[in-house]
């Protein structure tokens, strides 16, 4: 519906002007996979990367909390999905996992370096990395930055609260 009505309003406005550059309209997620494929090779990833649901993400977890576990405790997939959820978007920093005085979360930041590592070799995004990723690629590449900030000077974003730190970086940087 958005990308319908600012398409008749672009019309309207540029009546008998050559202006033919479309903005953009999608999610944070649509955009950080579009230029994700476009660059991901800053990353070891081509193209064609695959993007993990919730399911991929949880069964990947799992598989690899299975190789963690210590004299017979089992880690909760789920407790360590949401501290590896928080690491991602940026609310849960690695240090605080590494220095914590929990096992739990020690074991936590071991399983999330495996998962990322696990992702890496196999060509895959998870969800939360389609906007992590990308910020981390733009801290790092100033001149992907400026080409990126050049593309899209002007960003309008409906429901601003809602979003989360990963989100809130990507778009101070663009």
């Amino acid at each position: 519906e958005m990308a319908d009505r600012v398409a008749s309003s672009s019309r309207q406005l540029t009546a008998g002007k050559s202006y033919n550059q479309q903005p953009f309209i999608g999610t944070f997620h649509s955009l950080g996979a579009r230029i994700l494929r476009a660059e991901g090779r800053f990353l070891g990833r081509s193209p064609n990367f695959v993007i993990f649901d919730d399911d991929d993400s949880s069964r990947l977890i799992k598989k690899i909390a299975k190789s963690f576990d210590v004299k017979g405790e089992k880690l909760k997939p789920a407790v360590l999905r949401s501290k590896i959820s928080a690491v991602k978007s940026g609310s849960l920093e690695t240090t605080d996992l590494r220095e914590s005085k929990y096992p739990d979360d020690r074991l936590a930041l071991k399983v999330f370096q495996e998962y990322e590592k696990a992702l890496q070799r196999n060509n895959d995004f998870d969800f939360d990395y389609l906007i992590q990723k990308l910020v981390f690629i733009f801290r790092k590449n100033r001149p992907l930055l400026k080409k990126y900030q050049s593309r899209y000077p002007h960003i309008l974003i409906d429901e601003y609260q809602d979003l989360n730190n990963g989100q809130y970086e990507f778009i101070k940087l663009l």
